[in-house]
């Protein structure tokens, strides 16, 4: 039996056995004093993926790790202030296979909130650019964050689209109108010279306001979200644009529909010549079906570049696969095919990717 073909028949078996698995009951493990209170979690995305090479003989690299595996810790402290916490050992037995290093502190920030119009985040996050990239890992649409939205992360000195600064963000219009903008420290040179990241992110919520840290990608028909909204990455002469428009619709009592549609724009310019001048594309929907627990889903991905030295890199992909949620997002099988198409190349060619999750979270 091939790579693929055994990746397909070990998802089947494995999904049946889940069903057979007994639902938790819904709980968190939490701490209070006085006005303190602490919240712990963990999650836990556990991958088998088999990539085709794009040259040579085309055989497939074959490897199960971990894509996560994270402690969350949050508490708030009064009325106005929360702290988030977050470790991850990201991508932990990948070829080449290492299961002793990888520790990060993923997310550590303090948030002060003296006004709904005006607060304060300061640490380690998620910078506000576009909305692909502050969707949470948990309630993706599809399996992972699209590489269209992530083009920056290495140049900037970024971690998992993370960087350390202060960012000022609000609410108007009874918390459907939602503002971003922060200060990172972004590219550093050895005498720490360069110029501060500026990023900003502007959103409006056409019906439920979205008030957390992250945005979910599908809500399993629990809320009406329909957002648009815009970005913005700068740092010396390197720019960066975003648009999306998102969308989890409740349908057919209890079903949902859920997808997003966003356009990306970078050029390096000479902060970053690592970044040419680019358009990013990514468009994915899924319809959730409440009483099989069951969400077929389907992706488009486009990278196109403007300078013809360029054109060559110019990919695009298409990816369909399903979740089959157990318990939600708390027990989650993932099934995704990806076929990777480069569009001017002599020397890349189309490719195959097969990947399987499973999604264990508590909190």
């Amino acid at each position: 039996m091939s790579k693929p073909r055994s990746l397909v028949a070990l998802s089947c078996a494995i999904v049946a056995l889940l069903a057979l698995v007994p639902a938790p009951a819904p709980a968190q493990i939490t701490l209070k004093n006085e006005d303190v209170t602490f919240r712990f979690g963990v999650m836990g995305q556990m991958w088998a993926d088999w990539t085709q090479d794009s040259t040579g003989s085309q055989g497939y690299q074959q490897n199960y790790y971990l894509r996560r595996a994270r402690l969350i810790m949050g508490a708030d402290i009064g009325k106005d202030i929360s702290v988030f916490i977050q470790t991850d050992d990201p991508k932990l037995g990948i070829t080449p296979k290492n299961l002793s290093t990888g520790f990060i502190l993923q997310d550590a920030l303090l948030e002060w909130r003296p006004t709904r119009e005006f607060q304060v985040v300061g640490g380690m996050m998620i910078v506000p650019f576009n909305r692909n990239g502050l969707q949470s890992p948990q309630s993706y649409v599809t399996l992972d964050v699209s590489p269209v939205s992530t083009v920056e992360n290495s140049p900037t000195q970024s971690v998992a689209l993370r960087d350390v600064g202060f960012e000022a963000k609000g609410f108007f219009l009874k918390d459907h109108l939602l503002y971003r903008i922060g200060e990172f420290a972004g590219q550093r040179d050895a005498n720490a010279h360069d110029s501060p990241r500026t990023t900003g992110y502007l959103q409006y919520d056409f019906f439920t306001p979205e008030k957390g840290y992250l945005f979910a990608g599908t809500m399993l028909g629990k809320q009406k979200i329909l957002a648009v909204d815009g970005g913005f990455d700068l740092q010396g002469s390197y720019r960066a644009q975003s648009a999306n428009m998102a969308a989890a619709l409740p349908v057919n009592h209890g079903d949902e529909f859920a997808g997003q549609f966003q356009f990306c724009h970078y050029d390096g310019h000479t902060k970053f010549t690592n970044i040419p001048n680019q358009y990013g594309y990514l468009a994915e929907a899924a319809y959730y079906l409440h009483r099989a627990r069951l969400q077929p889903f389907a992706k488009y991905e486009a990278q196109t570049f403007v300078d013809p030295v360029n054109a060559s890199k110019d990919i695009n992909r298409f990816g369909a696969g399903a979740n089959v949620y157990i318990h939600g997002q708390n027990l989650k099988w993932t099934f995704q095919y990806l076929r990777a198409l480069p569009q001017n190349s002599a020397t890349l060619k189309a490719s195959n990717e097969f990947t399987m999750q499973l999604q264990i979270l508590y909190w």
